[in-house]
């Protein structure tokens, strides 16, 4: 099964042969190396490159065990160069190259080759490639499946394909499983023996079961504002054990450097400023988030804005959660309130506002979910996300409401 994810190829397209060392980012199991190997070299045939001119080779593979050594990959590589046309190398799992830095810096001095490498296992996380080539690196970030995708693979109607997405989430090796039962033992299986066994060996961390209940209640808790102060002390209430904020901060960074969670922090839309805590925090896959609780809180409220914060991510958008100061008044005193909208998203000059909700059917409902919105003064777009598939309308205030899978499946509203 071939899923084309044309987004990243265009964007690897108009990186193409810009001097800098194109990373691959992204979660294990996202599909980096069928999208570097498959559908990027497939396009670069298409454009007219001959295979001569493509160099790939994929370093976890023990036929490839020498050129895991840093002088023969160099004497290698330069031993395909034979004309100054431009020669495309590709780098699988890097991290099994020795001085791989060295190695890199060193295909930097050669004029006619652009470089494109991925790599991630428990020694090296793809974040920290990335991070050795600030400056010479240029970050391309792979995120699982976005429903768009998944859905040109799924065997279904639309509302058939949502259903799945918001159980299995998007982990592109989920469809090729027919049941529900391999489906959810192969995400379980990828999170307990790829993602937290990572963490442990890379970390080094002595006390697994802390790890395991902090994983647990930030599953139980996306879309819910909090801090490490807050879940050290929601631990102490569940397992009436003490662990630091400190310690609970430490491994919240594990978990971002691995791509299993990304935070999203809170911006006053007024004041144009950012409040660092309380913030939430998302899964960057919602099947890897219901794995992890065994499938037993899929609660769609909160998995449909996990999936609405990963499309605008996925869109190229950076994702805020807003903050609006409104005054109210209380037995005739007069004070300050906050009111939340969802998400704030910005790319470039573009910004939206984003409210998500099952439904919006009565009035009162409808009113808690537009104040908000209302309540920012700007002529920003505003959008209400409900469940289903509602054509987008607009109503008086200028708010657009619109289903989610409308939302998923069209990026011109």
């Amino acid at each position: 099964m071939i899923i084309e994810r044309n987004s990243y190829i265009e964007r690897l397209l108009r990186h193409k042969e810009n001097s800098l060392i194109k990373v691959i980012t992204g979660s294990r199991r996202s599909g980096k190396s069928f999208l570097l190997f498959k559908l990027f070299v497939q396009r670069l045939k298409e454009q007219g490159v001959d295979d001569a001119h493509i160099i790939k080779i994929a370093l976890d593979d023990r036929t490839n065990k020498e050129l895991r050594n840093p002088d023969t990959m160099l004497d290698f590589v330069k031993s395909k160069i034979a004309d100054s046309k431009t020669y495309y190398i590709l780098l699988d799992e890097i991290q099994y190259l020795d001085e791989f830095e060295d190695v890199l810096n060193s295909f930097l001095h050669i004029d006619n080759v652009d470089v494109y490498v991925t790599g991630s296992n428990s020694h090296l996380l793809s974040n920290d490639v990335i991070t050795t080539f600030r400056g010479r690196g240029d970050e391309i970030h792979i995120f699982p499946l976005s429903f768009s995708e998944f859905s040109t693979a799924y065997k279904g109607s639309s509302l058939e394909a949502w259903d799945s997405y918001v159980l299995f989430g998007g982990m592109p090796l989920t469809l090729s499983f027919e049941s529900s039962e391999e489906k959810a033992n192969y995400l379980k299986s990828l999170f307990d023996k790829i993602y937290v066994a990572d963490i442990l060996e890379r970390y080094k961390v002595r006390n697994g079961s802390e790890l395991d209940e902090i994983l647990n209640i930030l599953s139980s808790s996306v879309g819910s504002l909090t801090n490490p102060i807050k879940l050290s002390k929601t631990f102490k209430s569940l397992k009436n054990k003490t662990i630091s904020d400190n310690t609970i901060r430490k491994y919240i960074s594990y978990f971002e450097d691995a791509f299993l969670i990304s935070k999203a922090i809170r911006y006053d839309i007024k004041g144009k400023r950012y409040i660092n805590t309380p913030s939430k925090y998302y899964f960057e896959d919602v099947g890897l988030r219901n794995a992890r609780l065994g499938f037993r809180q899929v609660e769609e409220t909160h998995v449909m804005e996990n999936i609405i914060y990963n499309e605008l991510r996925f869109r190229g958008y950076m994702v805020d959660v807003g903050i609006v100061e409104i005054n109210t008044q209380n037995n005739g005193k007069n004070s300050r309130g906050q009111l939340e909208v969802d998400f704030v998203a910005t790319r470039g000059g573009e910004k939206l506002y984003i409210q998500s909700a099952l439904n919006i059917d009565d009035a009162e409902k409808k009113f808690q979910e537009k104040r908000p919105l209302l309540n920012t003064r700007d002529s920003f777009k505003k959008i209400i996300v409900v469940k289903g598939q509602m054509t987008p309308r607009y109503d008086d205030d200028g708010i657009m409401t619109m289903g989610i899978i409308n939302f998923l499946l069209n990026d011109s509203f």
